[in-house]
């Protein structure tokens, strides 16, 4: 019994180490909605094995300017920044001809922050979404994105969603 709890670890550490680790870095925009759609920005660094990937992701979606205090909150959209650890499942690199197609779910922070009204909330987010990595050449890649977000606490625009594209550097 103490033999098998010796040689499992060191069977489970082998194989890993013997794993090619990928890693990648993408800088993207896109759009995001609820109330309005407007620009999104971020930025993403993962690393994976084989199927499984994870990732981190800072993102930023502009608000509404001209968002006047009697209008309130519910039709003003605001500016949001979220901050999001994800795990990745994807296709092994090369199975599809030149794409690798994920599926993600994760969690994190969230800010909500409606400018001109001088409001904020900050509280726990999550995400799913997928998308694709397309070669262009070389290391260089196209990244599509969509994802779903639930935001909790005082939230004022709970379910927001994000479309993005994206240069992806992999390596």
């Amino acid at each position: 019994m103490r033999f098998a709890r010796l040689i499992v670890p060191a069977l489970v550490l082998v194989v890993f180490s013997a794993l090619p680790v990928r890693a990648d870095l993408t800088a993207f925009v896109g759009a995001q909605t609820s109330p309005s759609t407007r620009p999104a920005l971020g930025v993403s660094i993962g690393t994976g094995l084989l199927i499984l990937g994870f990732e981190f992701e800072y993102a930023r979606a502009g608000g509404d300017d001209e968002c006047q205090p009697l209008l309130g909150t519910e039709t003003c959209a605001p500016t949001v920044r979220t901050g999001m650890l994800n795990v990745l499942v994807q296709t092994p690199r090369g199975v599809v001809p030149k794409t690798q197609l994920y599926a993600t779910i994760g969690g994190g922070v969230f800010r909500e922050r409606f400018d001109a009204l001088d409001i904020q909330e900050t509280g726990a987010g999550t995400n799913v979404g997928g998308g694709a990595k397309i070669e262009l050449v070389g290391p260089l890649r196209l990244r599509l994105d969509y994802r779903v977000f639930k935001f909790t606490g005082d939230a004022v625009h709970r379910n927001p969603q994000r479309f993005c594209v994206g240069v992806n550097l992999a390596f």
